[in-house]
């Protein structure tokens, strides 16, 4: 495989990154070639850990920062080769948005700055796109926690080149309502689970979610259910119904809070007796953007041509350096929408903008 040129212009270096296939689980071509660039790099002290790459800058700056992405994709449906567009104005192929666009800018920085005005980890870790006891942010946390502290931290995460701060909170939960079996013929003999789950549909139909300030950002929460399973046959009377909730909560909130609102919500139901599974639990993470270093980052990305800073609305690996205790926001190239999508492309002015904002920030 060839080696990659960090020096190239970051759209070509997004190129070769989007030419070289990782799919999560299969990153280890791609680690192999950025951990090769990196360490040709005297300034950069290197640490690889499976397929997550640690790169240090230490100058003995007063404040060091983290700029992270993830290796892997989703996997690939045709999108490989990267393709020019729209006369070399966009850049086609899996992971253009999601996020090789983002690695092109880290890499090209990470050999452009050589004596950055603050210290700067980069950090470009594998399996994002898969189940969470997979994260390999994760588990560069557990095992290496000493190499990621820093003051603030930046994830390349696609946000069309514009600060997206702090991410909301998810969690889902299983809300089992119990009945009594019977034949359908003679309903009158038992209790269905089914209809028992009326009053929580009705009350989670009537939510109002609420919109949060944080940090200056307006962040939109949701309580919704996102699925319901019962029954075991066309003639059976359910004597169990299970309703999975999904609620995404506002940075204000932390896990514990989040979870004793959603025990309130489902207990003003009415509904008797009734049992809850707690089934995934992630954090939301604070933007910080009142602090110093967030925003000088968001002047610098102003100054760059990008966009007052917005809340993001999902949750990020942004909540992981939360729990670190390390305000993070997302910025990254490439429309958040079209990741993962087969047609996924990013404009190449994105690209630039991130290189742009990012070197004024880090730059002496």
């Amino acid at each position: 495989m060839p080696d990659l040129d960090l020096h190239a212009p970051v759209e070509e270096l997004a190129r070769l990154l989007i030419d070289i296939p990782s799919v999560s689980g299969g990153e280890h071509a791609i680690a192999d070639a950025v951990e090769r660039a990196l360490t040709a790099l005297p300034h950069l002290t290197v640490t690889r850990d499976g397929d997550a790459i640690i790169a240090r800058t230490e100058t003995g700056a007063p404040e060091r920062v983290i700029i992270a992405g993830h290796l892997d994709t989703v996997p690939i449906k045709g999108n490989v080769p990267a393709q020019w567009r729209d006369d070399g104005a966009t850049l086609w192929g899996r992971g253009s948005v999601d996020m090789k666009g983002g690695l092109a800018v880290m890499l090209s920085l990470a050999a452009s700055l050589e004596r950055p005005m603050r210290d700067v980890t980069w950090v470009l870790y594998d399996h994002e796109e898969v189940e969470e006891s997979k994260n390999g942010l994760g588990r560069l946390s557990r095992r290496h926690a000493e190499l990621l502290t820093a003051d603030f931290a930046v994830l390349c995460e696609p946000t069309s080149a514009a600060i997206e701060g702090g991410c909301n909170g998810t969690l889902r939960a299983d809300v089992t309502l119990p009945g009594i079996a019977a034949h359908s013929a003679r309903a009158w003999k038992g209790a269905n689970a089914i209809h028992r789950a009326a009053p929580l549909l009705t009350a989670l139909a009537a939510y109002e979610p609420a919109s949060v300030d944080v940090d200056g950002l307006t962040y939109r929460e949701g309580l919704n259910a996102v699925g319901i399973r019962g029954g075991i046959a066309g003639n059976v009377i359910p004597d169990a119904c299970t309703v999975t909730v999904n609620y995404r909560f506002a940075p204000d909130k932390t896990l514990a809070q989040a979870q004793a609102h959603v025990e309130a919500v489902i207990a003003s139901a009415g509904l008797g007796e009734w049992d809850l599974e707690w089934t995934d639990l992630a954090a939301a993470c604070r933007p910080g953007l009142d602090a110093p270093l967030a925003m000088s980052f968001a002047d610098a990305v102003a100054a760059a041509g990008g966009g007052a800073p917005r809340a993001k609305e999902g949750w990020t690996d942004v909540a992981r350096f939360g729990d670190l205790g390390i305000p993070a926001v997302n910025y990254g190239p490439g429309d958040p929408e079209l990741a993962h999508a087969d047609e996924e492309w990013c404009p190449v002015t994105d690209i630039q903008a991130c290189r742009a904002g990012l070197k004024a920030w880090l730059s002496p």
